[in-house]
């Protein structure tokens, strides 16, 4: 399957990010601190310690979201819940970097941040109910709602081979 190989690139690709974001924004910091320069009247130190404390924020952010990928790749299952809305987060911020680079950097940047992007939502969107381990089967082939599925051949429905027990079915008027 895809599902498990694609979690530990997510996971591995957020890690990467979040250490490469926390760190140029601490080089950007130490660069602003060392020009002591002032912009539009800004105080530079605190240009500094924003810029470092922002970089540290958005590289725990992308490391969360790297661990929530790591637990998916682990468990193989999917994300439920806090870590459902970090990853849906994340998407949301590459797709807006992805926005900016395009018109800022240019199109490598653009693709990166759009195969960072795609992964996340493959991620997302490969652990659909009816494939996670241990879920309850739907309706088989062409027993709808209405009327049960017929046990498989072989089994008596007595729940020997591990099948569910099935009731026989009720009797209907014409």
């Amino acid at each position: 399957m895809v599902r498990r190989p694609v979690a530990w690139i997510v996971a591995l690709v957020l890690f990467a990010e979040g250490l490469g974001v926390a760190a140029l924004n601490w080089l950007l910091g130490v660069v602003v601190d060392r020009q002591d320069m002032s912009l539009a009247g800004l105080d530079p130190h605190l240009m500094s310690v924003s810029s470092k404390a922002a970089g540290v924020v958005f590289g725990l952010c992308f490391a969360l979201c790297g661990l929530v990928a790591l637990r998916v790749a682990l468990r193989d299952r999917a994300p439920s819940g806090a870590g459902r809305v970090l990853l849906i987060g994340a998407a949301v911020v590459h797709a807006l970097l992805g926005a900016f680079a395009w018109g800022l950097v240019g199109v490598s940047a653009f693709l990166s941040m759009v195969v960072v992007l795609a992964l996340i939502v493959l991620l997302l969107m490969t652990y659909d109910p009816e494939s996670r381990p241990g879920a309850p089967a739907g309706p088989a082939g062409p027993a709808g709602p209405t009327e049960p599925a017929a046990p498989a051949r072989g089994s008596g429905g007595d729940g020997a081979d591990g099948s569910p027990v099935t009731s026989p079915a009720a009797p209907t008027a014409p």
